[in-house]
């Protein structure tokens, strides 16, 4: 369907788009479109983060619970 637009077709949109509305109305909506794409990256980051660090967290304890608490009854008993 939009392979038939070309970039004389994608020209006359944003002429068209930049008379409708203005430029100072477009160059706030650019605005805010920027900062929501730094927003959503930052939260994929943060995200990718957090699981990195339950998976590190997880690597790092590999004694079982139950095996812990026995070892240190055994260890009270000698």
């Amino acid at each position: 369907m939009f392979n038939n637009i070309g970039p004389m077709g994608l020209i006359l949109i944003a002429v068209v788009v930049l008379v409708l509305f203005g430029r100072g109305k477009v160059s706030s909506l650019m605005g805010e479109v920027g900062k929501g794409i730094t927003a959503f990256k930052k939260g994929v980051n943060d995200g990718k983060a957090e699981l990195d660090a339950e998976a590190s967290d997880a690597a790092r304890d590999v004694t079982p619970p139950a095996a812990t608490a026995s070892a240190a009854a055994d260890k009270d008993k000698a």
